[in-house]
């Protein structure tokens, strides 16, 4: 893995809704949270969390992720011109019905702001953007609650010009370091507005893994079936947690306020029965059962993965139906209620080896134009030699930021 890591200045974060207190140089800072804010994050993790296994059920790919949190900022900035029944739907399968648009956007803003700066040891970068055709009218009003509140960089571009696709591409290629090089392949005639998300993490752990202590070991990919993979191993205190379903750790990085959450499924039990407990509640009781347990014998492989889905089918079915058609009313973005979104596509990569982890994704809207554990040192065993499940997460606001399911480290992307 590629380990360039940008060191963010510390600084004092003064935030109406959140706010990182600085400590000493050996305590991490943290994220205050009011409970308004707290409940958009929460509503924004079901979201994550029900796309999660919607995919899941029809996911032939072995290995694949999510960022929830790429998602629903590329939604929420739709939302923002967004009208009617439009509206409603939208903010119905978000989650954020209860919500105004005003709390939605100043949360957003905040958490930009808090999730980008609150560790200095981990590259946690977060851009948007907004493109539109010079052909195409697009409301002043949408374009400055966007820049205000998501830091959304505007640019009028001639769709028809085949150099606007790459100028699109090369702004999501440096958004990620270069780890999603390509978002879209053409601008068909009756494209006029893209919305794009690019959200890219590299975090070293807090206590990287020893290299001479990785060994090929077997991995169950089915019953009966192995591959061999590189196995990264250490014994260490750790967050832990165990039911009667799975076990799961959190390996921290940097300073502490991210960590990767490893699920692992019970040998008499799968990955697809941790999946269909997936909810808030569930998410949120999981999280209160973590303790800090020691002598934990940590067995993780080594993995990549580049994954890329169209959720269009996904979110229609979590209710948000008319902003895919003809009756679509985004009279916030033109007056003439002419818009309706085309597409809603995804990608991510993920690397994760003995140093760390890096990843990164985008989203990105199309909108056509319709004219147009245990009391002594007893050693636990956390062996991921099966299938697995990992969610990257900041510690103080809960948010998922990437999700993701192993069936194969040894496949390459």
């Amino acid at each position: 893995m590629k380990t360039q890591i940008l060191l963010f200045p510390v600084l004092i974060i003064l935030l109406a809704m959140f706010s990182c207190d600085k400590g000493d140089d050996v305590q991490s800072k943290k994220i205050d949270v009011t409970l308004k804010s707290q409940k958009i994050v929460e509503a924004d993790n079901e979201f994550g969390l029900d796309i999660f296994k919607r995919i899941y059920e029809n996911e032939e790919q072995t290995n694949f992720m999510i960022s929830p949190l790429s998602i629903s900022m590329a939604l929420s900035m739709a939302y923002n011109g967004a009208e009617t029944e439009t509206k409603t739907e939208m903010a119905e399968a978000l989650g954020i019905d209860e919500f105004t648009r005003d709390e939605i956007n100043e949360t957003y803003r905040s958490l930009i702001d808090a999730l980008t700066t609150v560790d200095p040891k981990v590259a946690m970068e977060i851009a948007n953007s907004i493109w539109y055709s010079d052909r195409y009218h697009v409301e002043q009003s949408f374009l400055d609650v966007n820049s205000t509140h998501y830091d959304a960089e505007v640019n009028e571009a001639d769709f028809s010009d085949p150099g606007t696709v790459g100028e699109i591409n090369q702004w999501v290629s440096n958004k990620t370091h270069e780890k999603i090089p390509e978002i879209i392949n053409d601008i068909s005639p009756e494209m006029v507005l893209f919305l794009i998300n690019a959200i890219y993490f590299n975090g070293t752990w807090s206590q990287e893994f020893n290299p001479e202590s990785t060994q090929e070991l077997s991995f169950e990919i089915s019953e009966g079936n192995y591959v061999q993979v590189d196995m990264m191993g250490r014994i260490d205190t750790l967050d832990y947690l165990k039911n009667d379903i799975f076990s799961a750790i959190k390996l921290p990085y940097g300073d502490g306020n991210f960590n990767m959450m490893v699920l692992l499924p019970d040998r008499n039990n799968s990955v697809e029965e941790v999946i269909n407990l997936f909810s808030a509640e569930n998410w949120e009781k999981w999280n209160n059962d973590f303790s800090e347990t020691e002598n934990i014998d940590i067995r993780l492989p080594k993995f990549k993965i580049e994954y890329e889905k169209t959720l269009n089918d996904f979110l229609k079915a979590m209710g948000m139906k008319l902003a895919f058609t003809a009756m679509a009313d985004f009279s916030g973005i033109n007056p003439a209620r002419d818009l309706f979104i085309s597409f809603v596509k995804h990608k991510t990569f993920i690397e994760v080896d003995e140093e760390g982890t890096e990843a990164a994704a985008v989203t990105i809207i199309g909108f056509e134009n319709t004219s147009a554990g245990p009391s002594g040192p007893q050693k636990i065993y956390f062996h991921c030699d099966r299938p697995f499940l990992f969610a990257i997460t900041e510690r103080d606001t809960g948010a998922i930021l990437f999700l993701g399911k192993v069936g194969n480290p040894a496949l390459e992307p």
